[in-house]
């Protein structure tokens, strides 16, 4: 009785339409909604009042719930049940204190929100709902009347609600976590704005040949604004493995812009080989999200006329983007560097060398080559493997294993000694690196 008690006197201060009194009772009972839990205790009340007639005589204490039902819960149950005593009372018609009976046309707020999805491909979607200050007064003056440990809030319902009818008319899944799209709605403007969230796509690419940056290079005199310098381009290379990848993916999506990330770098003047590098894709605003991965790769290849491919790619997600974010200093990369020294060295040189970088940590001040970019501090990477072909007496070909993050270049030279231990100081003769290429990244991502 507590329950009636306080939907009744909630209807003897404020006209409450089914929803807005069901509301305030949200969190009770199970499988059912806010207008069927309002309608129930009219229904409750409507009954308690024909028995208070038939049990106890109380016309009165009857006549005073009934005509509350009739003019405050515009019920027209109420009103038959009256006349039956004899009472002419007419429901009112006044509009919901709360929503003014807004609830009443979910169904319209759910055809809004699919017309503003018309030219959109999605999977899944998230209904959001802006409601406006004097309502969410409103709103808490009758939560505080009620003193209701069991009400939720009317942005919720309108979402929840929305969102199920929206199910029912484009057979697609809400999603409160990754939604392709989110809509808001604003059910007293009675309109509906459409944010497509990004598309990630996730793959691996291979660089095949030297000389290209794998992110867009500013002209470094200009800043992108176009000089003599970079021959008015706006940039110090022409191409990047960035551009390349996106522009198919932007053509294919009719997005608006792509983010390239990558699971580290190489040099602009080292190949990405073997299985290629992972990258995620990060297309903004999309208005078709399904695509033919494999056109889209071959593309990338004959745009860029063979020098970049790129393979597995897969729908991704935010959650690997954080991932991806994370490897360039723990996943284990192999190179392939063509070394020069000096002096000529033999076989208890390359001994050594395999000796003392085998499992060696290797400490490494911020290299001079990129002093400019990054904070001048010392890194600590690991060489987990090392092999070496020699080529001629001056020449060999290494192999090294190492954790990503480490210069391999500064490991060839030494660096002017801020990078130790390195070949040169092992052979205590000048070493130089001619050649690099990356010729695998650890498959701990795709």
């Amino acid at each position: 009785m507590e329950i009636v008690e306080k939907a009744l006197n909630l209807l003897e201060n404020y006209p409450l339409c089914d929803n807005c009194l069901g509301r305030q009772f949200a969190l009770l009972g199970v499988g059912l909604d806010n207008k069927s839990r309002g309608r129930a205790l009219k229904n409750v009340l409507i009954m308690w009042s024909h028995f208070l007639v038939e049990s106890e005589n109380n016309v009165a204490e009857a006549t005073t719930i009934l005509k509350t039902l009739a003019t405050k819960g515009n019920y027209e149950p109420a009103s038959k049940t009256l006349k039956k005593l004899g009472v002419i009372v007419e429901t009112l018609g006044e509009k919901c204190f709360v929503c003014s009976d807004l609830l009443e046309s979910l169904d319209d707020l759910a055809r809004i929100a699919k017309e503003s999805l018309a030219d959109l491909e999605f999977g899944t979607f998230l209904v959001g709902s802006l409601i406006p200050a004097e309502i969410a007064e409103r709103e808490d003056e009758v939560r505080s009347k009620a003193g209701s440990e069991w009400c939720e809030a009317l942005k919720r319902e309108i979402n929840r609600e929305v969102g199920k009818r929206l199910k029912d008319l484009t057979g697609k899944e809400p999603d409160f976590k990754s939604p392709d799209v989110t809509i808001s709605i604003d059910p007293f403007g009675r309109n509906a704005t459409v944010q497509s969230n990004p598309l990630f796509i996730r793959g691996r690419y291979k660089k095949l040949v030297r000389g290209i940056p794998q992110a867009t290079w500013l002209c470094r005199k200009c800043g992108g604004s176009g000089c003599p310098n970079c021959n008015w381009s706006g940039r110090m290379y022409e191409y990047s493995v960035q551009d390349f990848v996106s522009k198919p993916f932007l053509e294919e999506t009719f997005g608006v812009e792509c983010k390239f990330h990558g699971a580290g770098r190489e040099d602009v003047d080292a190949r990405m080989l073997g299985s290629g590098r992972p990258f995620i894709i990060e297309i903004k605003e999309p208005r078709k999200r399904l695509i033919d991965l494999s056109s889209v790769a071959e593309k990338i290849r004959s745009n860029s006329e063979g020098r970049i491919e790129v393979s597995e790619l897969k729908v991704s997600s935010r959650e690997d983007l954080r991932r991806i974010k994370t490897m360039a200093t723990t996943t284990e990369k192999t190179y392939r560097v063509m070394v020069s020294v000096e002096r000529e060295i033999g076989e208890d040189d390359i001994k050594r060398l395999i000796a003392e970088l085998t499992g060696a940590m290797i400490k490494q001040r911020t290299p001079l080559r990129v002093l400019h970019r990054r904070a001048d501090k010392i890194r600590v990477k690991k060489v987990h493997g090392l092999q070496i072909r020699m080529i001629s007496p001056n020449k060999m070909e290494a192999t090294i294993r190492s954790q990503g993050g480490l210069y391999v270049k500064e490991l060839v030279t030494g660096d002017n000694d801020r990078t130790t231990p390195s070949f040169s100081e092992i052979l205590n003769t000048k070493a130089e690196c001619s050649e690099l290429d990356v010729i695998d990244v650890a498959d701990q991502f795709i």
